[in-house]
């Protein structure tokens, strides 16, 4: 199979396309046919070696773990799906090293749902690892209907993802980003304020009493600051890297691969209540550029490979 892999940690410019051999399908995992892979800031982060730390990573490395494909074959004691089956998923192993970025992965049931109807193969392949973590971000938030949620970075793969979820479960989203993009937040259901020095007051100009919860996409010190000065609870902000945040009670949130999650995500998107952007697409073998591109941070939805 053709796989984009990198042979030791490196940047966009060390990755190359090779020929590797088929995955071994272990019991409870499935062989995925890919069309399409997401791309998201921690696959160049990974393979820069800033998870070194925390994962092992075996090398050569094939990066990614969004995939949206058609099952091949079906492993020991995976009645779950069959061949033929269209499915999508966050398939993030315990180690990395067989990534998404190759036209077959094998991947464990509970790392997959199946494909929602109404998607394209590259609307699928950037839901899951940015759904995930929006939808897991906003339940560890105790978001419901009739709340008023800020969230940071709400134009970008994760931010855009959970504003529509939150307004899907009833409730104000305010949402923040640079002003090219407040109409797509209004689109989305959000009402916007532009970020930078002054947002807490732009965020109290439109909710005078604070928010109830707060989501913080962009993993900033800066962005929890403002967090914890508008919720009301603090144990009701979370951040995706933020680690002060735990210091005054608030959370981290680390995505974990959730078939059940991923379900839901699926029937809000076949429901017409949440769509997903897709900013670029690019073959395979122009992944180098997608990781430039994504490094930018200023991409508006996804990115995403397709094969």
């Amino acid at each position: 199979m053709k796989a984009v892999v990198l042979d030791k940690f490196g940047s966009a410019d060390d990755l190359r396309v090779v020929d590797l051999p088929e995955p071994k399908v272990a019991p409870g995992e499935v062989l995925i046919r890919v069309k399409a892979a997401g791309v998201n800031p921690v696959d160049w982060k990974l393979a820069a070696g800033y998870l070194d730390p925390i994962m092992e990573t075996g090398f050569p490395l094939i990066p990614g773990w969004d995939v949206a494909g058609v099952v091949e074959r079906v492993g020991l004691d995976s009645p779950e799906f069959a061949v033929g089956d269209e499915v999508y998923g966050y398939a993030r192993k315990d180690w990395a090293k067989n990534g998404t970025y190759a036209e077959l992965v094998s991947a464990n049931v509970r790392m997959l749902a199946r494909k929602p109807s109404s998607a394209t193969w590259e609307q699928a392949a950037g839901v899951p690892l940015a759904g995930l973590t929006a939808y897991q971000a906003i339940k560890r938030a105790g978001v419901t209907e009739g709340d008023t949620v800020l969230v940071h970075a709400a134009a970008g793969g994760v931010g855009s993802l959970g504003v529509q979820i939150a307004a899907a479960l009833g409730a104000r989203v305010i949402g923040t980003a640079g002003e090219r993009n407040h109409d797509f937040l209004r689109s989305l259901g959000a009402e916007p304020v532009a970020y930078g020095e002054g947002l807490a007051d732009r965020v109290r100009a439109l909710a005078p009493e604070g928010v109830d919860a707060a989501l913080d996409f962009v993993g900033s010190d800066e962005a929890v600051d403002v967090s914890l000065a508008l919720a009301r609870r603090a144990d009701r902000v979370v951040s995706i890297a933020a680690g002060r945040v735990q210091e005054h009670g608030g959370h981290i949130i680390w995505v974990r691969p959730d078939a059940a999650d991923l379900a839901t995500l699926a029937e809000l998107i076949d429901a017409g209540k949440m769509t997903i952007h897709v900013d670029k697409t690019l073959p395979l073998a122009e992944a180098a550029e997608a990781w430039r591109l994504s490094a930018t941070g200023r991409t508006r939805g996804k990115i995403v490979l397709t094969l």
